[in-house]
């Protein structure tokens, strides 16, 4: 059977050479005469899979030493709850709200403290970020006056497929950023963050494995209620192994680890082909006379493309015509309607040109 374009934006396509390891690993990992999935996250060959995993990571994105990674359970969704209970200690921290997971989150923290809103996008649905001299300003007088904890930002916006071209300038006050659905796709300066999350299911293996990345001086009491399973202190003092991990999810995320690392050679390398991956696609549908983009120039995800035709009937017989050519998963999500092509680290180059040359000929058919 051969394999369809999956454009997905999560759980997403993984690379077809991880996919053939994992089956060749499956019944008996490295002649341990088991699989992973039969493994104890308590034994001397699991350890070392995940010190590899983290051992790798690190080296992919330059975490500086004095960073922890912690490989939880729960999804990125529960860490709105971990991040205040765990960071907000004055009580006190800022959200900027550029699409639904952010504002889930802007939500969420409110139950836990005071979630100052310092800007939003929701005034032209989500198809932005918010202009930076505006964010870093109110940042600054927030910060001046009653304090913030921290600075939250959901840094690429799965839905609405925009992306924070610059961070925000925090000064003293921790960056705490959303990468699910970048992470690993561009070289990032880690120092710049007090935290880092991701769910794997995008860029990094499948559902069930989140990833957080925390200065280490941001490690300490949580808020007296905050349930054990959520203090990051216990998971860091315990290496992520104060129960029993998703293991086979960790697994996973360091063969995926690996081929960044090896068979991509790199960030830089991965951008380079994200970039152009995107290239391809933004460029034809900035010529398109059918098909738009529904986000602003500056604004652009390399990870998320969204678009439409401006008619919901089109749009419907797009979508059920490309599945049955073998290009699945367009379809957008409700609050933006169309289509939505996600093109994570997994898709390869070739996949999308050859989306791109069915909406020509879908365009071509249907003027």
């Amino acid at each position: 059977m051969a394999r369809v374009h999956n454009f997905s934006a999560g759980p997403a396509a993984l690379p077809t050479s991880v996919l053939a390891e994992i089956a060749d690993e499956m019944m008996d990992y490295r002649g341990c005469g088991m699989s992973v999935l039969e493994m104890s996250h308590r034994s001397s060959m699991y350890q070392q899979i995940i010190n590899d995993a983290e051992a790798t990571l690190r080296r992919l994105l330059s975490i500086p030493d004095n960073y922890r990674v912690l490989f939880l359970q729960g999804g990125a969704t529960l860490q709105f709850a971990g991040i205040p209970m765990n960071l907000m200690r004055r009580g006190r921290a800022g959200y900027v709200v550029t699409g639904n997971f952010a504002n889930k989150a802007y939500k969420e923290a409110a139950k836990y403290g005071e979630a100052v809103l310092l800007a939003s996008s929701e005034d032209t649905n989500f198809d932005r970020i918010p202009y930076m001299a505006d964010v870093n300003a109110r940042i600054a007088a927030e910060a001046a006056g009653e304090g913030l904890d921290y600075v939250y930002i959901c840094q690429n916006n799965t839905i609405y497929g925009t992306h924070y071209s610059k961070l925000p300038e925090t000064g003293n006050v921790p960056l705490v950023a959303d990468l699910s659905s970048c992470i690993c796709s561009e070289p990032i300066d880690v120092s710049k963050y007090g935290l880092i999350f991701a769910g794997a299911q995008k860029n990094l293996g499948p559902a069930g494995v989140t990833i957080v990345i925390i200065r280490e001086d941001l490690i300490s009491e949580p808020m007296e209620f905050t349930p054990t399973m959520l203090r990051y202190d216990i998971h860091a003092k315990n290496n992520s192994l104060y129960n029993t991990p998703p293991c086979y999810g960790i697994y996973m995320c360091k063969l995926m680890f690996e081929w960044l690392k090896n068979d991509i050679g790199g960030l830089e390398n991965m951008a380079k082909i994200n970039r152009k991956k995107a290239d391809i696609l933004y460029s034809y549908l900035d010529s398109s006379k059918l098909f738009k983009p529904t986000v602003q120039g500056n604004s652009r995800s390399m990870m998320n493309i969204p678009f439409v035709t401006g008619d919901a009937e089109l749009d419907a017989k797009f979508v059920k015509e490309a599945a049955a050519a073998g290009f699945v998963n367009l379809k957008g999500h409700r609050t933006v309607g169309g289509m939505r092509a996600s093109i994570y680290n997994a898709m390869p180059v070739e996949g999308v040109e050859a989306l791109v040359e069915f909406m020509k000929k879908f365009e071509a058919e249907n003027k």
